[in-house]
């Protein structure tokens, strides 16, 4: 029997050992620390996943990897409202409030803004118009459909104005749009929406109309003529790419502004922290 070879296993066997006992000690004292954390640090997903940190790697990787699989997907579709708005085929968040179709991130960083004293201006109505009325101080909206104009007309709180345009053509559209906001005592818009209507031929409508430190939310963007609709206005652009209520594919929702003021893109709003939500 060659003992030295015996010695040398046991020898590894015992590194091993150490190494392993002391992974696991540190996790141990990580797990209570993250634990002991004050309320609203790390979220209640994030404690639990510390408690898989004094398994070994072998077997906390496929358990975490199974766990991200399953409850990602889960958890994601019920903090947007993406699972509530399947079954109510509306675009609704988590608590079945009215949410813009606008896509999740878009949606997301909107609702981190402060719109108490702004006045938004929509080319096409929905549930954005309801849930712009809680946001805004004033909400002007032109809807093409006579249908959904009616319902929607006796659904919104007084700080909202809808009014139907026709859709005959875009020649037609356009002028029904420019014959309205005329009529309406207010010459500058801090939010324009064009998620309806004849969209690229109101583009220079909504340039017209922006306020100085504005914002022009397009949605579907990436089609419509948006993009060469916009090149030489001089504004900048960002594009929120993700699904949103009730689609099964991504899209993007882009706002246009104007680099040197821009109220929503203002560093004032802090970075939201999503961990609190879960």
């Amino acid at each position: 029997m060659d003992f030295s070879t015996l010695r040398v296993d046991h020898a590894a066997h015992h590194h091993e050992l150490v190494r392993v006992t002391h992974e696991v000690a540190t996790a141990f004292r990580n797990t209570q620390r993250l634990m002991r954390e004050p309320k609203g640090t790390p979220s209640i997903l994030s404690k639990g996943y510390a408690l898989f940190n004094w398994m070994p790697r072998w077997a906390s990787r496929p358990i975490h990897a199974i766990g991200v699989v399953l409850i990602g997907p889960f958890l994601t579709a019920y903090r947007t409202g993406y699972l509530r708005s399947a079954f109510k085929m509306a675009a609704v968040s988590r608590s079945g409030e009215p949410l813009p179709w606008y896509s999740y991130p878009c949606v997301d960083f909107l609702r981190f803004r402060d719109f108490s004293e702004k006045s938004v201006l929509e080319f096409g109505g929905g549930q954005s118009t309801l849930w712009w009325a809680k946001e805004a101080r004033l909400v002007v909206t032109l809807e093409g459909d006579e249908a959904w104009y009616s319902d929607l007309v006796l659904r919104v709180p007084d700080n909202v104005r809808v009014h139907h345009v026709s859709m005959a053509s875009p020649d037609t559209n356009v002028a029904a749009v420019q014959k309205i906001l005329a009529e309406v005592s207010r010459e500058k818009y801090d939010v324009i929406v064009i998620d309806g209507l004849y969209r690229r031929e109101l583009v220079p409508i909504a340039l017209e109309r922006l306020s100085e430190d504005g914002i022009i939310i397009c949605d579907n963007a990436e089609g419509y003529g948006f993009f060469e609709a916009f090149r030489s206005s001089g504004l900048a652009r960002v594009d929120f790419f993700g699904n949103s209520a009730g689609g099964v594919l991504p899209h993007a929702t882009s706002i246009y502004f104007r680099l040197e003021s821009c109220f929503a893109f203002d560093a004032k709003y802090p970075i939201p922290v999503w961990a609190e939500e879960v």
